[in-house]
């Protein structure tokens, strides 16, 4: 899990167990039941009595696992519950007369304190039930917006097309505006900038599968008719790619055009430009990051390729800086950017 900025450990068994408190007095509690419970029904049942909750629930499938989202309200208390049902891998389930394995996980606070809705439900959306989920939407997402059936739409720019899901832009960019109203509650606070890199994480993680079949296809086209093509060759045909769509702002939002949107309209913020550059790399095994800056009110893509160029430190790596909002080379840096202390190193991988 990922959970907002500010969440500390105060209590557990250091196996399946875990307790944080956050800011505001938010409370995160998750906890792996093995063997325990039948099913999430039961399981669920059991805890609504135990708190004498009287918030309702619903049922769902996450990616092919039993799920149920469960809202909060006993005493002074609101928020939401997460229960899902563990793969085979993680013991018991699957196995004939063997109860499944269960995760449980409850974001809560005293009722009436503004914006802690955004933590609880961002809380919830990080949990990665297994390393498969890691590049997947979460299950607040895949709940509140089920994906739809799968339509082949072009590809902005290249003449190619892809498989995408009828809801995913949608989808996307509500994950986005959801993350960034919690952003706002960290502007004036100390740990802003582990937010702000929380946020593209977020956004990183809800976004890959959306444009997974895009990516697998624009990497096909970056190589076709080379037999070994440089890291440098690839990531400069990448940024050419990206460089061709239409660079816009939108100040009176999270100033971020969702991914899906983005490749299939060829338009994009500096910030989506620049995810989207790292996922095409990333997709070809090319090591690459972003780098943002407040100050500029700008991003720009990193990747550990060879060559000469600016170049940024971060991670022990000297990134070489690509800027996607212009048609320039991989390497080239406006002067009036190049203040190293006023960037700040995003990474995904």
């Amino acid at each position: 899990m990922d959970l907002p900025e500010g969440y500390e450990y105060t209590e557990g068994n250091s196996y399946d167990r875990f307790s944080f408190v956050g800011p505001n007095d938010a409370r995160f509690d998750i906890a792996v039941y093995s063997g325990i419970y039948q099913d999430i029904e039961q399981m669920a049942a059991d805890v609504n009595h135990r708190l004498g909750n009287t918030g309702g629930s619903a049922f769902f499938d996450y990616e092919g696992q039993p799920a149920i989202l469960i809202e909060l309200k006993f005493g002074n208390i609101e928020g939401w519950g997460l229960g899902i049902e563990l793969a085979a891998e993680f013991g018991a389930g699957g196995m004939a007369g063997v109860n499944p394995p269960l995760l449980l996980a409850l974001a809560y606070a005293p009722a009436g304190i503004p914006a802690l809705e955004y933590f609880h439900l961002s809380a919830l959306d990080s949990i990665i039930p297994s390393q498969a989920h890691a590049r997947r939407p979460g299950p607040i997402m895949a709940f509140t917006y089920p994906r739809g059936r799968v339509r082949e739409v072009p590809i902005a720019s290249i003449g190619l097309t892809a498989l995408f899901h009828e809801n995913d832009a949608e989808a996307a960019q509500a994950l986005i505006d959801r993350e960034f109203a919690l952003l706002t509650v960290y502007q004036f606070a100390s740990n802003w900038q582990e937010a702000w890199i929380r946020y593209y994480r977020m956004i990183y993680r809800d976004s890959w599968d959306r444009v997974a079949d895009a990516l697998f296809r624009l990497e096909r086209r970056f190589t076709t008719g080379m037999e070994h093509i440089s890291t440098r060759d690839f990531a400069e045909r990448a940024l050419a790619y990206v460089q061709n769509f239409e660079y816009e702002r939108d100040f009176e939002g999270s100033d971020f055009l969702n991914l899906v949107t983005g490749i299939t309209e060829g338009r994009g913020d500096c910030d989506s430009l620049v995810m989207l550059w790292v996922m095409i790399l990333s997709q070809a095994n090319i090591p690459a990051a972003m780098m943002v800056s407040r100050n500029h009110s700008h991003a720009m893509g990193l990747a550990d390729v060879p060559g000469s160029g600016a170049r940024f430190e971060a991670g022990g790596i000297r990134w070489l800086v690509a800027e996607t909002t212009e048609n320039v080379d991989i390497g080239l840096i406006a002067e009036d950017m190049s203040d190293a202390e006023s960037w700040l190193g995003v990474f995904f991988d």
